[in-house]
């Protein structure tokens, strides 16, 4: 596999989120997986706008488990 370019976008890691300028603490609050979807998309709709926090619930509810969600959480905001 090659590595990325300059010029090729990288995806995004737990290490460099799509949105890192939202920042959400998970640690501590509800785990229900419809509380966290909730809470990443507010922020998103706050803090970035409705399309991204749009695209985020589209993508969680694709999601086949409770890990996946959290995984997408974390490549998509700030989390800790």
């Amino acid at each position: 596999m090659s590595q990325p370019t300059d010029h090729e976008p990288r995806p995004p890691t737990p290490e460099r989120p799509t949105h890192p300028q939202v920042h959400l603490r998970l640690t501590g609050t509800d785990g229900n997986v419809y509380s966290i979807v909730g809470r990443i998309a507010a922020a998103l709709r706050r803090e970035v706008n409705n399309e991204a926090a749009s695209a985020f619930t589209q993508a969680a509810f694709a999601c086949g488990s409770y890990d996946e969600v959290l995984r997408l959480a974390m490549v998509t905001v700030d989390v800790s």
